[in-house]
């Protein structure tokens, strides 16, 4: 690990016939070198949009929503809001401004471990001008996330902790999996930087980022977003077409809260010291996850090792 200064990263396989195999190396902290274990609990960062874009397509499938709505139906104030759809939103084509601005930034660094809500990051955001006109570009901006995380709460009448619980948690038994409503009520590997420990603080993410999981939980999940076995089959084949970015993280395409690499479809997630990667091949049905205590490393990492590894994994022949 040393060679590429990733203190730890751990891997999980799952392939249909097999049975699951993990390892981990490396270790969770430099400072005491404790040893990375393939139990571990990981922010799970970006991958969290891939839950909060399930939810919107289940109220979909369940008929209370249209991917075709404007989101000024539940949120004021979106520049563009009356044009934006629920669709843009989703596959990070709005042009809605991002909300980490120099305004958000001076109001973090000031401390840390304060408490932000979702509605407080969102009014960062649209005090800005929109990026450009919706559906003009495919721009990777966290704020469409959050807005999406809003129509969800909204929708279901009830916290967006408490639908993440109900409508994907529990009906998948992801035991070792959780949505973090409070700054750092985690223990897990601590994440690095620049060489650097870093601040945890979930409430600057909401439904963009602020989950845990773990790699067992990530192979159940990887499965069931890649599968769509929550949703309707159209609605899953509707989901995965899509394009490249224009700027953003390292996918062949994006789709709605999806991405795509060498042919395996999943999501990535990285930032605060933490990279995590979960993709699943729909012929072959297996779904590797990897995670990493680093983050802006250059190229991001468990993307670069699993591109090394999808064509072997696809070689694998069929346990049937």
């Amino acid at each position: 690990m040393a060679r590429n200064d990733v203190p730890g990263a751990a891997v999980e396989v799952c392939i249909p016939g097999y049975e699951d195999w993990a390892t981990a190396q490396g270790v969770s902290d430099v400072q005491s070198q404790t040893p990375l274990t393939t139990d571990a609990v990981w922010p799970i960062r970006s991958i969290t949009k891939s839950v909060t874009v399930t939810l919107i397509l289940q109220l979909v499938d369940e008929g209370k929503i249209s991917l075709d709505d404007t989101i000024d139906q539940w949120v004021p104030n979106v520049p563009n809001g009356d044009e934006i759809t629920l669709r843009q939103l989703a596959d990070m084509s709005s042009g809605v401004p991002e909300y980490t601005t120099q305004a958000w930034i001076d109001e973090y660094v000031k401390d840390t471990q304060k408490a932000f809500t979702t509605e407080e990051l969102i009014d960062f955001a649209v005090a800005e001008p929109a990026q450009f006109a919706p559906g003009a570009q495919k721009v990777y901006t966290n704020t469409n996330t959050l807005l999406l995380g809003q129509v969800v709460a909204q929708e279901y009448g009830k916290p967006f902790e408490e639908v993440v619980q109900e409508q994907i948690i529990a009906p998948l038994g992801l035991t070792g999996t959780m949505y973090h409503t409070e700054v750092n009520d985690w223990t897990g590997p601590t994440g690095y930087q620049g060489g650097e420990p870093q601040e945890n603080n979930f409430t600057v993410l909401g439904p963009a980022g602020a989950m845990t999981s773990t790699l067992s939980d990530l192979c159940k999940w990887g499965q069931a977003l890649g599968s769509g076995s929550l949703l309707q089959a159209g609605t899953q084949a509707g989901r995965v077409q899509g394009a490249p970015l224009d700027k953003g993280p390292e996918y062949d395409f994006y789709g709605q809260g999806i991405g795509g690499l060498e042919g395996w479809i999943g999501h990535t997630g990285e930032g605060f010291g933490h990279t995590v990667l979960v993709m699943h091949n729909p012929e072959s049905g297996a779904t590797a996850v990897v995670a990493m205590n680093i983050s802006n490393a250059g190229k991001h990492v468990p993307t670069r090792y699993f591109r090394k590894i999808a064509p072997l994994l696809d070689e694998v022949p069929s346990a049937g």
